[in-house]
């Protein structure tokens, strides 16, 4: 099995967390026997992490958990600035893209 792109994303939202496997896989609820195995298989591809467990780790990397989905990088990005706008961020930003189109 190939790398995916949630596997991709995975991989690089916890390296820029500064994170090993391991470490990301406790903070998530994994048990710390296995947390590096669990996690090193999910970003090579070899397992799918199961919705529940994407969700655990974004809140526990502060990303939305439409990211770990994105399949290009600037969606990803999109995603990632939206998330962190304030409410009224998020109001100016869409009454900006409404008169785009």
């Amino acid at each position: 099995m190939t790398s995916s792109t949630l596997s991709i994303r995975l991989k690089y939202a916890r390296l820029r967390a500064n994170l090993s496997q391991e470490e990301l896989g406790i903070r998530i609820g994994l048990e710390p026997a296995s947390a590096s195995t669990r996690m090193n298989r999910y970003e090579l591809g070899k397992r799918v992490p199961a919705p529940e467990l994407i969700e655990r780790v974004a809140a526990e990397l502060d990303l939305p958990t439409a990211y770990f989905y994105a399949y290009c990088h600037d969606e990803a990005e999109l995603l990632e600035r939206y998330f962190r706008l304030s409410d009224a961020g998020k109001a100016h930003l869409m009454a900006y893209i409404s008169k785009l189109e």
